[in-house]
């Protein structure tokens, strides 16, 4: 009886079905991890997508406005410095580099003082009756009145008016001969001023159109700030006893500081740019026969577009931009003081 002997399978048969098995596997898993890598590169994308969003588009909404700027505000005063480094002329244009030669000739001028001095002058007349007329307007506004909302446009009326037509009519009334002014002055027996003639007389009359233009926009500014002060404070005061003028003068004032600085800075700004009532004073508009007017801007004006020399005008041009930088950086001081210390 004889026994067979199973015959077992060449291994290298068996190693290379097992390394073709092993790479069939490896092949699916590669596979397997193809379709899963898209989403996550694009939800990668998309969250630096996001996050550029979120850094990058605050700069994009606020681009126009910068660019605006750089056009029409930061280009023209890097440029009027260049021209006030050099002798320009309106018809020649640029001539040579002269440096600070046309700010020493402006400043060494008589013209330029007067100018300022009238700027100045004006600016007093104007911006102290003006704030003072505003706040009291301002408060009457803020009573419970009829109409109220009719008041408060018509407060508002005379800023609406074009500068020249105002000028026109303040120009008529305070004429020397046949204004009503002194028509007015001559019936109650007193002596005609001259309101051309007199300097300090014409610094009323300018100051006048300025406070008429600008007393009720300034009234309106302080009405918004103060119908913001907590109605619980003024209950309080009259619980205490505290009177209408007191509560005024102790809580509204206070409450007010930062607002009152804001138009006290503006109306200086103003003043200090102060050129069409100046201009339309009279029918020549230079600022009297004896410059008795002339504020900086005539001054500005006459040196550059009746002289022709753009070299000292735009000198005077950034001087004036000096001045008012640093009123500017008066207001920046003074309103972060009151802003730190707070109403008491």
């Amino acid at each position: 009886m004889s026994v067979s002997t199973p015959v077992p399978a060449p291994p290298s048969t068996s190693a290379a079905e097992g390394g073709a098995g092993r790479a069939t596997l490896g092949a699916g898993s590669v596979a397997g991890r193809g379709p899963g890598s898209g989403p996550r590169e694009r939800s990668r994308f998309r969250l630096r997508l996001s996050r550029l969003d979120t850094t990058g588009s605050p700069y994009l909404y606020i681009a126009p406005f910068f660019i605006l700027f750089f056009v029409t505000g930061l280009f023209p005063l890097v440029y009027t410095g260049w021209v006030a480094l050099h002798d320009w002329d309106q018809i020649m244009g640029q001539g040579p580099f002269v440096g600070l030669q046309n700010f020493a000739d402006v400043l060494a001028g008589r013209s330029f003082w007067n100018a300022l001095t009238n700027t100045v002058s004006i600016f007093l007349l104007s911006s102290v009756p003006q704030v003072l007329a505003a706040l009291a307007i301002a408060g009457l506004l803020d009573h419970k009145l009829r109409a109220a909302t009719f008041w408060r446009m018509g407060v508002l009326l005379p800023y609406v008016v074009a500068p020249v037509a105002v000028a026109l009519i303040f120009s008529n009334l305070f004429a020397d001969r046949f204004g009503l002014i002194n028509t007015l002055l001559g019936t109650v027996g007193l002596d005609p001023v001259g309101w051309h003639s007199d300097r300090f007389a014409s610094h009323v009359a300018i100051a006048s159109m300025v406070n008429f233009r600008w007393t009720g926009y300034n009234a309106l500014i302080l009405l918004a700030a103060m119908q913001a002060i907590p109605r619980d404070l003024y209950e309080a005061a009259a619980i205490d006893g505290a009177g209408g003028l007191r509560r005024f003068v102790s809580i509204t004032i206070p409450m007010l500081r930062p607002t009152m600085i804001f138009v006290i800075i503006t109306s200086t700004i103003g003043g200090l740019q102060i050129f069409d009532e100046a201009k339309m004073y009279d029918q020549f508009g230079r600022g009297g026969s004896d410059g008795q007017w002339q504020t900086l801007t005539l001054y500005l004006y006459e040196l550059g577009w009746n002289r022709a020399d753009f070299g000292r005008a735009s000198a005077v041009a950034v001087l004036l931009f000096v001045l008012i930088v640093l009123i500017g950086l008066v207001n920046f001081a003074v309103s972060r003081r009151i802003a730190s210390q707070g109403p008491r």
